[in-house]
């Protein structure tokens, strides 16, 4: 017989923030184990620092994680950081444009692939625009082209 589904969170217990709510990795080399605690074995190692994910359960120093891809599992919580990030979303030969406002007619200042990752600067909630910044391109971004932020929130 299955164990009875996990109760879904909206406070986290440890922390008292929202859940879900997006982090990005801290480091180059993370590891996703099957549980919260070092002595439950390495799922998988993200290599790529920045990359967005979402915390979706805490547990003492323990968060379990959703990625871009859907994969979750559990990080230490030393090994997220606040500042935020997203994932440019779409088919692997689109292109998302970056803009110098937030308009659908505003001047490219950028067009960016899937994969890539932006820092999010702000994002009002209700809006659909986000100011986002990659490398030294800054301009605004649809909120729907990317991944890592929730539908109405505000990132400041």
């Amino acid at each position: 017989m299955a164990p009875p589904p996990e109760p879904q969170q909206s406070i986290g217990s440890v922390t008292n923030l929202p859940l879900p709510r997006f982090a990005a990795l801290r480091s180059d080399e993370v590891n996703l184990r099957t549980g919260p605690g070092t002595r439950f074995p390495i799922e998988w190692t993200y290599q790529r620092r920045e990359l967005p994910v979402e915390i979706t359960r805490e547990f003492e120093l323990w968060r379990r994680i959703r990625d871009p891809e859907g994969t979750e599992g559990w990080v230490h919580q030393s090994t997220l950081m606040g500042r935020r990030s997203a994932i440019v979303r779409g088919a692997p030969n689109a292109e998302v444009v970056l803009r110098r406002r937030p308009e659908e007619t505003a001047n490219p200042v950028a067009r960016l692939r899937p994969g890539v990752i932006v820092r999010l600067r702000q994002c009002e909630a209700h809006n659909a625009w986000c100011e986002a910044q990659v490398g030294d391109h800054r301009g605004y971004v649809r909120r729907t082209d990317v991944w890592g932020v929730l539908p109405d929130e505000e990132v400041k």
